[in-house]
């Protein structure tokens, strides 16, 4: 078996923000190599959002964004299951990025399901959850979600968001 160093969990943890043990597991499974491990982290997240998507989101908070000029702002509710969590750094950057796609990408729809039929639009680009993000674009917001629930280790859920722009 392949010894793990603190160093390197230290820096997975930092990357990743997942925790000290299961930082070390994955070390462990992937022998030592960091971008094993990274994917090990990922597919287990990710495996973790699914578990979790049917827990109830009733905590969390209202992030607002203006940008420079303040002639574009977002507010976005986004919603976790404790309050402990909603008060956390990780879930106040998340929902700050939001907000921060809500205002750069203008989407219409919160997902593909919300889309009338009668309305023909692309949903990569009309619905917030499959846009990329645009801080890493091969990464689509629901994506990010994903992530931040296998990390968080609670359901989180944007529930509405609103877009304003001067002069329209």
């Amino acid at each position: 078996m392949t010894e793990i160093s603190v160093e390197s969990i230290k820096q997975l943890r930092e990357l990743t923000g997942a925790g000290i043990m299961e930082c070390k597991r994955v070390l462990a499974e992937a022998q030592g190599d960091a971008a094993r491990a990274m994917e090990l982290l990922k597919a287990r997240g990710l495996a973790r959002a699914e578990e979790k998507a049917s827990r109830i989101a009733s905590q969390g908070l209202i992030e607002a964004y203006i940008h420079a000029g303040g002639r574009i702002g977002a507010l976005v509710e986004v919603n976790c299951e404790t309050d402990f969590v909603a008060r956390t750094d990780a879930f106040r950057e998340l929902a700050h990025n939001i907000a921060l796609q809500v205002a750069a990408m203008n989407p219409r729809y919160l997902s593909p399901e919300d889309v009338p039929s009668a309305d023909r639009v692309d949903p990569r680009e009309a619905c917030l959850l499959s846009q990329p993000f645009i801080k890493s674009p091969d990464v689509t917001i629901q994506d990010l979600i994903k992530q931040h629930i296998g990390v968080l280790g609670e359901n989180v859920v944007i529930r509405r968001f609103a877009r304003f722009e001067l002069g329209t």
